[in-house]
């Protein structure tokens, strides 16, 4: 097993948030930070030379800062499960940030990161729900998070997914394989019918990376663009490891976009390497790639993931774009 591997029947980082949500009460809101709590949150080191080395690359380039659109904030007793389900791996998915809230939003406006988000997914009916509530009320706390909020197929999704766009929700979540939905589902039709219209970007995990699910890989979700062609989708971790079906779909899509959520990283090359012959298509949709990290809950430091993207060669113009450009005009900032 190599250093990224994961075993058998085990799930991402972030993936694991929404399995861990399930094992609360729907309207926990607990902090998880009592007696008891497994894996407290570490004393917060000096971030100093970290953030002036992110900070350098992006003023280097000429940008404002940057924008990621692949974060999670969550219950913080959710996110403790989640780091306890890391830890028991035995080392092989360490948690870089494991700091508490306030520090990791901190770390985040010392990057330079000028909008992020606060993404969540269900993989039971009755989540979605209280997801959304606690990602309104932490984007309401903390303007620079673009209000984020998820859905699942459920009797009651078309209503409070109307309920969040009315809130002013920037972006969705939808996870295929944590969910193990079909985003064919008839009760999602309307949902994706009004994140539609409203053109409101939805992030999707469709990819079959860490593992495969039954509704993973290009073709469901694909088939769900044709029934609704005006989606703005963005494709978590670019697709990984279905890279080349992505990009046809971004190259077929004018809306479809791609994330680069761990893509190029060196720990990413151990379970999903992306093809060099397929980077210079990247450059074809350079105006949909765009910026996330999975930040908090990554293995690598969020330095890594920039130089990853630089050592792609594509050109200064290409990583202005990637990094703050497409994302600022895709949410009119």
């Amino acid at each position: 097993m190599t250093r990224a591997s994961t075993p058998s029947g085990s799930t991402t980082a972030t993936d694991t948030a929404a399995t861990a949500t399930a094992t609360d009460t729907d309207t926990d809101t607990g902090s998880g930070t009592g007696p008891g709590s497994p894996h407290p949150a570490e004393p917060a080191p000096d971030h100093g030379p970290e953030s002036a080395a992110v900070r350098a690359v992006w003023q280097d380039l000429g940008l404002p800062g940057l924008i990621d659109v692949h974060t999670h904030f969550m219950p913080d007793n959710v996110l403790r499960k989640v780091w306890a389900h890391f830890d028991a791996l035995g080392g092989l998915w360490p948690i870089t940030y494991r700091f508490d809230e306030d520090e990791r939003l901190s770390l985040l406006r010392g990057f330079g990161v000028r909008r992020f988000t606060a993404l969540s997914y269900p993989h039971r009916p009755g989540m979605a729900a209280w997801l959304n509530d606690w990602a309104g009320d932490f984007a309401d706390r903390n303007p620079d998070c673009l209000r984020s909020a998820t859905f699942y197929p459920e009797p009651e999704a078309r209503d409070y997914v109307a309920s969040a766009l009315e809130a002013g929700t920037r972006v969705f979540k939808a996870h295929l394989q944590v969910g193990r939905y079909d985003p064919r589902d008839p009760l999602l039709a309307d949902v994706w019918g009004l994140i539609a219209d409203a053109g409101t970007p939805v992030v999707v995990h469709c990819g079959s990376s860490p593992e495969a699910g039954p509704f993973t890989g290009p073709e469901p979700f694909a088939e769900t663009l044709r029934a609704h062609p005006g989606l703005t989708a963005v494709i978590a971790h670019a697709g990984a490891p279905d890279y080349r079906a992505f990009l046809d779909l971004a190259e077929d899509h004018e809306r479809v976009h791609l994330d680069t959520t761990m893509v190029f990283t060196e720990f990413s090359k151990d379970w999903a390497p992306f093809p060099d012959q397929e980077v210079p298509r990247l450059k074809g949709v350079a105006d949909r790639i765009l910026f996330g990290t999975d930040f908090p809950n990554i293995p690598h430091p969020y330095l890594e993931q920039l130089r990853a993207l630089a050592r792609l060669d594509l050109g200064d113009d290409w990583l202005r774009d990637v990094l703050y450009g497409n994302a600022a005009r895709l949410f009119g900032l």
